[in-house]
């Protein structure tokens, strides 16, 4: 949460959309999301998806330049308890860095 809430406090080029975080604790689930107004068009996106399953952080979805795994193994989760589960099950021994469930 401290990760994703440290990157919606950036400020967007265009002031009618923000970066939101959504947190379901109950169910491990993080985002980060655009939300706003471009011109007449309603800006909805999912940037950044996490969940926490079986005590490992899946990276589900990241539509930014942001290093995540990175950024969580700097605060200090193992990249052993990381996936990146936005790459296909089989490409994933090619990071053999990062878990590879």
């Amino acid at each position: 949460m401290e990760v994703l809430s440290a990157h919606a406090d950036i400020p967007e080029d265009n002031q009618q959309i923000q970066i939101v975080t959504v947190f379901d604790t109950q169910s491990d689930r993080y985002q980060l999301l655009r939300i706003g107004w471009n011109g007449s068009k309603h800006i909805f996106n999912p940037i950044l998806h996490l969940d926490i399953i079986e005590d490992k952080v899946w990276i589900q979805q990241n539509k930014t330049d942001i290093e995540i795994g990175e950024e969580l193994a700097f605060v200090g989760i193992p990249k052993s308890n990381i996936v990146l589960g936005l790459i296909p099950p089989h490409l994933r021994a090619y990071n053999p860095e990062y878990c590879i469930v």
